[in-house]
């Protein structure tokens, strides 16, 4: 295809974002379009969803000799702990404004105050008093987390939590 506007590349190559033009490595402009040169792009979505991750480390003590049946080699003594990657998923309309569903940094500081500040390098049987009446399993974990940003995000926004306890083992809920 080629290009609809002077000194820029294929539209089909480019985001309509970029259409402004497209800046060289140097910063210079290289080409402008005006908006009745713009091809028709379809309809923009109505929902989109937008992801961030965090990592956090956490243990947990398990002991007598039913937890041994239960949770095998989970069960230690001295406790064992994870290093747990959280994916957290808002979705919502796109403002037309700002072109975002949500400010990445202000999911950043909600993330911070639900999942870093409570969880991160914690025993979670010891440390957070609600592992004190559940079982500090990933499932739970990921209840937990989805419960305090709920209560941090505004309201509807909150799509998924998605908690890896290892690269194999993962738990995900959207409060259903």
């Amino acid at each position: 295809m080629t290009a609809a506007c002077k000194g820029v590349p294929a539209v089909d190559q480019i985001p309509r974002a970029a259409y402004r033009g497209i800046r060289s490595s140097s910063g210079q402009l290289r080409g402008t379009c005006q908006s009745s040169e713009l091809p028709e792009l379809s309809p923009r979505p109505d929902w989109i969803k937008l992801g961030r991750s965090v990592g956090a480390s956490e243990s947990n003590s398990l002991s007598d000799e039913e937890n041994k049946k239960i949770f095998g080699k989970c069960n230690n003594p001295n406790g064992h702990g994870h290093n747990y990657r959280v994916i957290v998923t808002v979705r919502g309309e796109i403002d037309p404004v700002t072109g975002m569903v949500m400010n990445l940094t202000d999911l950043k500081k909600y993330m911070e105050e639900a999942i870093m500040i409570p969880l991160d390098h914690k025993n979670l049987d010891r440390d957070v008093p609600y592992f004190k009446t559940v079982v500090s399993s990933v499932e739970n974990l990921t209840v937990f987390i989805w419960d305090s940003l709920k209560e941090k995000l505004p309201p509807g926004l909150l799509y998924e939590v998605c908690v890896y306890e290892t690269e194999c083992n993962t738990a995900t809920y959207r409060g259903e």
